[in-house]
Parts: structure tokens; sequence; C-alpha cells
């Protein structure tokens, strides 16, 4: 379970899904970006409301971060082609842009990071593999982002430790909530056949 065995990991087999893209595939990757960044955009208002529950230690906060990064993991696990987890992740950040958040425009910079991280894991095993190890990892990656990126912006006057626990916490809940959720969601969405255009999904 989980790998797609119907084509090769060469270049050329890359570049050829690459130029395959459907019609139904942009229009799921559009779909998904606007559902999960109308997510992202409840999911700021939940961040400042529990934020006064983490006074205590700023860090452990991070645990429910994992849902911001689910839009590239996810793109890539159903749509399955080259830029996929990239563009999925745009559209979510645009939609939450669109919708306002507290960091304004540069949702769009964390989105296209958080997009290209994924990607290169996908990238990394050929397009090929989507199990839930596949999955975790591309996760974890993308929570690489900001676990560095949000130090440097947001927690600089925080004390060391504090911002390498940051960190971590990111990228364990990235694995979690984006990777094992993502990868559970896709299961869930191919055996109620919602995902029937994407037979390779059911793997």
């Amino acid at each position: 379970m989980g790998t797609d065995t119907t084509s090769g990991g060469t270049w050329a087999d890359i570049r050829s899904r690459a130029r395959g893209w459907r019609t139904v595939d942009i229009v799921v990757a559009a779909v998904l970006g606007v559902a999960i960044g109308v997510v992202f955009w409840a999911w700021g208002h939940l961040w400042t409301l529990t934020a006064p529950l983490f006074i205590g230690f700023p860090p452990a906060q991070a645990a429910i971060y994992g849902m911001w990064l689910i839009s590239g993991v996810l793109g890539g696990l159903i749509i399955r082609r080259p830029g996929a987890a990239l563009l999925t992740s745009i559209a979510a950040a645009s939609v939450s842009a669109v919708l306002g958040t507290q960091w304004g425009i540069m949702v769009l910079l964390d989105g296209t990071l958080q997009g290209i991280l994924p990607e290169l894991v996908f990238l990394a095993f050929g397009y090929r593999r989507w199990g839930m190890g596949v999955a975790v990892l591309a996760a974890a990656v993308a929570g690489i982002s900001p676990a560095i990126r949000d130090n440097l912006a947001y927690n600089v006057t925080w004390p060391l430790h504090y911002q390498v626990t940051y960190g971590v916490i990111v990228v364990i809940s990235a694995a979690v909530i984006a990777g094992v959720g993502a990868r559970l969601l896709t299961t869930a969405l191919a055996r109620s056949g919602a995902l029937a255009p994407f037979a390779s999904a059911k793997g």
C-alpha cells in the first residue's frame, strides 16, 4: 500500500507527468486550496484564542501548528503530479490572505516555502511512492520552514532553548497532523469513491 507502480521514476517519466496535468487536476488543486485556505483562516483565530493557554511556556503552542502544513502534503497525495503540492499550498495561502490574517501578505511566502519542501520529498521518490512514511516525511520537511522562519521573524526575543523547543515541536506537529492526517484523509476519500478520477490515490 502507498506505492504507485504504474510507471517509472526516471526524469523522462517525471517530465511526462508534469506535462500530463488534466483539467480535473487543476480544478481539484483549486478546490483543495480554497477549502484548506478557509481552514487556515479559522486556524489563525484558534491560534490567537489559545495563546493565553500557553503563556507559561509559549513554545508549546506549536503543537497545533501542523494544520497549517497540510495543504502541500494533501495536494501531492491526491493529485500525484509534479507541482501539485506547491500549487495547492499557494492556493490555500492565497485564500487565507484574501480572507485576512494577522500575518498579512507574508502568508504567501509561507505558502510557497511550505509547498516547495514537500514537493522536493515527492520528487526524491520519483513521484511514485505515496505511503504513510513518505507523507510523514514530506510534512516534517515542510515544518522546517516555519521552525526556522518563525524564530527569526517572531520569536527572536525568546531564549535559545525556547526557540529550539518551538522548532522541534513544529516539525513533530507537522509530521502528525499534516503527515498522518493527510494520508488518512486521502485513504478515507479514496474508499468513499471521492477520488475516482485519481485511481492511483487508492494506493
